[in-house]
């Protein structure tokens, strides 16, 4: 939206001082709010003409501009004053009064040439005030306008090696308002009453003759014909006969003012607002407040540099300076739409990169509509790198969040693991395929688990790897496990045959007290029951060694417990089980034995 900047008083756009022009950097920062296109109207005349008192008129105001009531020159350099446009909707009136020409106190003729060509540069509408009539003497004093050619280019290097012709200037010179100050004549022509603007066109027009004096007194109005087709004129009574209102103006009040100059203080006003056009430069480019800002410093710096203010080089530089606004201004647009837009983490990639196409297609017609004479479309390529590279920021960024959320889930679901291990419950014969559905639940949830974005395999398939020891070690401890179950089982039924054998012995010892045995049977029966008697001492001493090593056993998974405890804190997300080394160690143990 165009903004509009009111200023209460005018300030100095181009300092003046010792004669070396300077942009005053507070003005550049007041134009520089302005994006309203600028209806610039400057004026330029001798000093001591009453200049200010008009700018004043234009502005609404009695005060503003200082009107000098001595000899002493009141303004220096171009001030500014910006005030919003009586009649134009959404455009800033941009008001210029330059520093009187012919200053005694510069006696600078270069300084000069230079402030009216910066007045002519920068306006849409050029005012030149003068005193009295418009005859030989006042044309001579226009003498700057003859310096223009020398002073301005409107290309950096003419293909044809010429200077730039009256035509090239005319379509980029501002429109010219003669004004002639306390007017005594009457305007009359060959004794018919003539109109300001026939009085301005008969003093333009051409002498005859080709005396060299002549020819130079021609060459004002022959450059004012050639380079300012569009001129308009107009003349002002005396304001007040009284002299000492006169040193005061900014004082007087309205109806201390002569009525004819307020009438015609009233028509020059109306026309200068209806018929000042805003600045515009080839190609139909309006120029807004931060443009001509950046317009003045391109020609003081050239001015300063010892060249030519050039229109094309000022246009390089201001394309190359609204060209960068414009890129900064479409990639904050992507990045700020971007952050607002995407969700981290996003469901899947295309969902990122479906709002990156829209930022991007957004950001482009932004740039598009603030850019201009982007004729190879460098800028343009910047802004998509730019883009691009805010893209793969973005693409990082996603990732991160989504191989957060996915290890916050994981970690979330895996503590019942964690607690099922310290209690021992997979320590048992079968803990492993009680492992397996423990495993297989938390990979079920997570996969339930909405939303959870571009690093959700990954970073699954990370936590799979992760408890791949540890799933093996329990595993190798539930065989070593069961296997000791069984031997015992095995050494019970063992102990069960020894018993029943030994009950067989007995009862055969009872027979012998009963009844006689034949020696051949009774010596059968002792070599039975002394084999017995030996089976029975080796598996006593196999059972007890089994017990021994269900007694370290139990000693090592105590002692894993507590590893576990200790060191649960100081464990990352993905290594908070039991370390596989430790039930290694364990494995190795049982084995040995």
């Amino acid at each position: 939206m165009a903004s509009e900047y009111t200023m209460k008083d005018p300030i100095c756009l181009v300092e003046n001082q010792n004669n070396q022009l300077t942009v005053n950097p507070t003005a550049l920062e007041i134009l520089d709010k302005i994006s309203q296109p600028v209806v610039v109207v400057a004026i330029a005349g001798l000093y001591r003409t009453g200049k200010s008192y008009l700018m004043n008129r234009l502005a609404g105001q009695n005060h503003g501009f200082r009107l000098g009531s001595t000899v002493r020159s009141e303004t220096k350099g171009i001030w500014m004053w910006c005030v919003p446009h009586p009649s134009k909707p959404d455009h800033t009136l941009v008001l210029l009064d330059t520093e009187g020409l012919g200053n005694m106190e510069t006696g600078d003729s270069k300084n000069d040439s230079w402030i009216f060509a910066l007045a002519v540069l920068l306006s849409s509408m050029l005012i030149y005030n003068s005193m009295s009539s418009i005859n030989h003497q006042a044309l001579e004093q226009l003498y700057y306008v003859t310096e223009l050619t020398k002073l301005i280019r409107t290309k950096s290097s003419p293909s044809s090696g010429k200077v730039d012709d009256s035509a090239e200037f005319a379509s980029f010179f501002p429109d010219f308002v003669w004004v002639v100050r306390d007017f005594m004549l009457e305007l009359m022509l060959d004794g018919c009453t003539i109109t300001e603007d026939q009085y301005l066109e008969n003093a333009l027009e051409l002498v005859p003759g080709k005396d060299p004096q002549i020819q130079k007194s021609n060459m004002p109005r022959e450059n004012i014909r050639m380079f300012f087709p569009r001129r308009k004129c107009f003349v002002f009574d005396r304001p007040t006969t009284d002299k000492k209102l006169l040193l005061h103006m900014e004082e007087v009040s309205e109806n201390q003012i002569e009525i004819s100059f307020q009438e015609q203080s009233k028509n020059f006003c109306q026309y200068i607002f209806a018929h000042a056009k805003p600045k515009t430069l080839r190609g139909r480019i309006i120029v807004t407040g931060n443009r001509l800002g950046t317009l003045a410093k391109a020609y003081v710096d050239a001015i300063n540099s010892g060249a030519v203010p050039c229109l094309e080089n000022a246009m390089i530089t201001l394309a190359e300076h609204e060209n960068s606004v414009a890129v900064q201004k479409a990639a904050d647009h992507y990045s700020e739409q971007m952050a607002q837009r995407v969700n981290f983490p996003t469901d899947t990639l295309q969902e990122l990169l479906s709002q990156h196409a829209a930022c991007e297609k957004e950001a482009i017609a932004i740039f598009m509509e603030n850019s201009f004479k982007d004729d190879n479309q460098e800028f343009l390529k910047n802004l998509v790198g730019t883009m691009e590279e805010k893209k793969g920021v973005f693409l990082l960024q996603n990732e991160k969040a989504s191989a957060k959320y996915c290890q916050a889930q994981l970690k979330q679901l895996s503590e019942p693991l964690l607690k099922n291990i310290l209690r021992g419950t997979f320590s048992v014969p079968g803990g492993y395929n009680l492992y397996v559905k423990e495993m297989d639940k938390i990979e079920h949830s997570y996969n339930l688990v909405p939303r959870k974005g571009v690093k959700a395999k990954e970073v699954l398939q990370s936590f799979l790897q992760s408890q791949a020891a540890t799933k093996e070690s329990i595993f190798q401890a539930d065989k070593a496990i069961s296997a000791c179950e069984k031997a015992l089982a095995a050494e019970q039924a063992n102990k069960q045959a020894v018993e029943n054998e030994q009950q067989v012995i007995t009862q055969t010892q009872k027979m012998e007290d009963q009844e006689k045995i034949s020696p051949e049977i009774f010596v059968q029966l002792k070599n039975i029951k002394t084999a017995i008697e030996r089976q029975l001492r080796n598996q006593e001493r196999m059972l007890k060694q089994n017990m021994e090593m269900l007694e370290k056993i139990n000693k090592q998974v105590n002692k894993l417990t507590k590893d576990i405890e200790k060191h649960e804190n100081n464990s990352s997300m993905f290594s908070n089980l039991p370390n596989p080394a430790v039930i290694a160690a364990l494995l190795a143990l049982i084995k040995d034995d």
